[in-house]
C-alpha cells in the first residue's frame, strides 16, 4: 500500500483523472482518494515510481510518497 500526497485535486473529475492514471500502470490497483486531505492510497503490485509518474503526467504534483 502506497500513500501519496497529491496537490491540485479539487473535484470528482480530479478523482477520476488520478484513478485512471494509476490504472494505466496497474488496471487491478485499488485507489482511494481523499480530496480534503490531498491523500491518495494505492494498493498495487506495481512499483511506486511508475504510479507516481503517471499521476504527475496527468497534471497532479505528488509532493510526498511512501
Amino acid at each position: 500500500m502506497y500513500e501519496l500526497t497529491v496537490e491540485n485535486m479539487t473535484c470528482g473529475h480530479c478523482v477520476s483523472a488520478v484513478t485512471e492514471a494509476v490504472h494505466t500502470v496497474d488496471p487491478a490497483a485499488f485507489v482511494e482518494v481523499d480530496l480534503k486531505g490531498k491523500h491518495v492510497k494505492v494498493n498495487s503490485a506495481s512499483a511506486l515510481e511508475p504510479i507516481k509518474a503517471a499521476i504527475v503526467d496527468a497534471g497532479y504534483p505528488v509532493t510526498r510518497a511512501v
